[in-house]
C-alpha cells in the first residue's frame, strides 16, 4: 500500500461498522487499515462514551489534581510500580531519556468480578477519599472505552484478515489503564531541566490507545516524511492510535507511530493542561508472536517471541516506573 501523507488525522464513524450495512462495515475496515499503516492515528465518532460522562470525569480529575501535593502522595503506592492510584510528578520519562516529563497523573485498572483467575495478578484500584464520585465515574468511563476499543479490534482483525472474534478472548478481564493526566503549571520555566517537556516523543506500549478530548493543544503526531502534525480530538470524537504491542504483533504492518505533548509558549506554561488516555492491553499471557500472514520475504520477521506481560515489564522498566 503507497504511503499517504496526511495532514490531520482521518475520521471515521464506529457506527459504519457496528450498524449491520456490510458495504459500509468493509468500507470502514479498509479505511482504519489504510489509516494504521500510514500515521497510525484515526478520529472515531459514534463510540460509547457520551460527552456528559467525559465532562463528568474531567471534572473529577481536576478535583483531584487540585488537592495539595502530600493528600496525592497518600495514593502513591510502594511496589506497584505505579500501576494503580497516584503517580508523581516527573516520575515517568519516555523510552531512551532520562529527564522526566512534565506530567502527573492517575492509574484506574481492571476490576474483575466474575471469579476469573486472572484478579490474582491485578492489584486493586486506589480511589480518592477525598472525592468519593471518582470511583463511579472512572469505572464507567473504563466499561465504555473498553467496548468501544472491543469493536475496534474486531476491524482491525478483519483488516488482518483473521476471524472477526481474534481479539474478543485476548483482551477480556486485559491489564487495560484509564489514565487521567495534568500537565501542571510551569510558573517559572527556566527553573525547569532545558530538555523537560510535556510528554517527550514516545511510542504507546499496548495494543490500541483511545483518548478521549484533551483540554488543549499540545499533541503531535510523527509523520512518516518527518513532519509533526498537530492532533486535536473533538469533544464527540476519540483519537485511536496503534500501540507497540499491535505493531509487534503486526510485524509493523500496522504503524506504532511516535507522538508527544509539547510545551506550550513560554507565556501560556502557567496553564494546566489534563488529557485521559486508555490503554488497551490484553491478558499478559496473550502471545506477541508476529503473525504468520504479516510476515513475508520482502517483510522478514523483525521480532522475537515475547509475551504481552514479559513486554510490559520490560517497557515498565525503560520509563522508569518499574526497578
Amino acid at each position: 500500500m503507497p504511503d499517504i501523507l496526511y495532514d490531520e488525522v482521518p475520521s471515521l464513524d464506529l457506527a459504519d461498522f457496528t450498524g449491520g450495512d456490510p458495504a459500509k462495515k468493509k468500507k470502514f475496515v479498509t479505511s482504519l487499515g489504510e489509516a494504521y499503516n500510514n500515521i497510525g492515528f484515526v478520529a472515531i465518532r459514534n463510540h460509547y462514551l457520551t460527552d456528559e460522562l467525559s465532562a463528568q470525569l474531567y471534572d473529577v480529575i481536576k478535583k483531584f489534581f487540585a488537592l495539595p501535593d502530600e493528600v496525592k502522595k497518600k495514593y502513591e503506592i510502594e511496589g506497584l510500580a505505579g500501576q494503580r492510584g497516584y503517580i508523581g510528578k516527573g516520575k515517568e520519562h519516555a523510552k531512551g531519556r532520562n529527564t522526566g516529563d512534565l506530567k502527573e497523573f492517575f492509574h484506574v485498572g481492571q476490576e474483575v468480578k466474575d471469579g476469573d483467575p486472572i484478579k490474582n495478578e491485578y492489584p486493586d484500584n486506589v480511589w480518592p477519599a477525598e472525592l468519593p464520585e471518582f470511583e463511579k465515574i472512572a469505572l464507567e468511563v473504563y466499561k465504555r472505552l473498553e467496548k468501544t476499543g472491543v469493536q475496534m479490534l474486531k476491524a482491525i482483525a478483519l483488516y488482518l484478515q483473521l476471524p472477526e472474534d481474534y481479539f474478543d478472548a485476548k483482551v477480556k478481564h486485559g491489564n487495560s489503564i484509564l489514565r487521567p493526566i495534568h500537565y501542571f503549571p510551569i510558573e517559572n520555566p527556566d527553573a525547569v531541566p532545558a530538555d523537560a517537556v510535556r510528554a517527550a516523543e514516545h511510542g504507546d506500549i499496548n495494543l490500541i490507545t483511545l483518548l478521549m478530548g484533551a483540554s488543549a493543544d499540545g499533541l503531535q503526531v510523527l509523520r512518516r516524511d518527518g513532519k509533526w502534525i498537530p492532533i486535536t480530538a473533538l469533544p464527540e470524537q476519540l483519537v485511536v492510535n496503534v500501540g507497540d504491542m499491535l505493531e509487534r504483533l503486526t510485524n509493523k504492518k500496522l504503524k506504532s507511530t511516535i507522538h508527544r505533548v509539547v510545551n506550550p509558549p513560554r507565556d501560556q506554561m502557567n496553564k494546566p493542561r489534563y488529557s485521559i488516555p486508555f490503554f488497551m492491553h490484553p491478558r499478559s499471557e496473550m502471545s506477541l508472536a508476529s503473525l504468520p500472514g504479516c510476515i513475508d520475504d520482502q517483510n522478514p520477521k523483525q521480532w522475537s517471541d515475547i509475551t504481552a506481560g514479559e513486554f510490559l515489564s520490560q517497557r515498565l522498566r525503560e520509563i522508569g516506573l518499574k526497578k
